[in-house]
């Protein structure tokens, strides 16, 4: 009886191996693509993820503590809320949506934050800084408002790295007032 035996193909074992494994280290070292203003790196997130925000054309917008949780949040009474579940300035494409009140609490950080949020126009300037201390700057481009339970705005915006700011319309709270503004630069 006759037995017969499979060649080893190990030269073509190796090769692919070998193919594999530049193509893990290409995408290492090239796969974020060039670096602009709105690619950031996840290696350079905070360990904490606490931010703040400074709107310079917002008079009670400058240097307050924009905190991360549910959309019920607790901290949202102290200054600003930054949306769980959405992006991060450090993240490329990100849409880091951050909430506001629009009255607030007297004595809380929240009192009258986002009160003049519906004043921005086109090219004012929103500014996040990370518990790093890297601070992403942002240009408004646009304005809306929708309903109370609007989710597509939390989503990313296709081609851009934005942060959009959200506060209540007046004067029945009824509706949302959207602020977008996209990445320009980070230092």
């Amino acid at each position: 009886m006759r037995v017969y035996r499979r060649k080893r193909s190990s030269g073509v074992f190796s090769l692919l191996v070998m193919v594999a494994g530049l193509a893990v280290m290409g995408y290492a070292l090239f796969g974020q693509g060039p670096s602009s203003a709105g690619d950031a790196r996840a290696s350079d997130a905070p360990l904490n993820q606490t931010m703040s925000l400074t709107v310079p054309e917002m008079s009670r917008v400058s240097d307050i503590p924009v905190y991360t949780g549910p959309a019920d949040a607790p901290e949202l009474d102290e200054g600003a809320l930054h949306l769980q579940g959405t992006g991060f300035p450090w993240q490329g494409g990100a849409n880091t949506y951050i909430a506001g009140h629009r009255l607030g609490y007297p004595n809380t950080g929240s009192f009258l934050v986002f009160r003049d949020l519906d004043r921005l126009q086109n090219g004012d300037e929103v500014i996040l800084t990370d518990s790093n201390g890297t601070t992403y700057t942002y240009s408004v481009f646009r304005e809306f408002v929708v309903g109370p339970n609007e989710q597509r705005v939390t989503q990313p915006v296709p081609g851009r790295t934005v942060v959009s700011l959200q506060t209540c319309t007046l004067p029945n709270f009824t509706d949302r007032l959207i602020v977008q503004a996209e990445l320009v630069s980070v230092s």
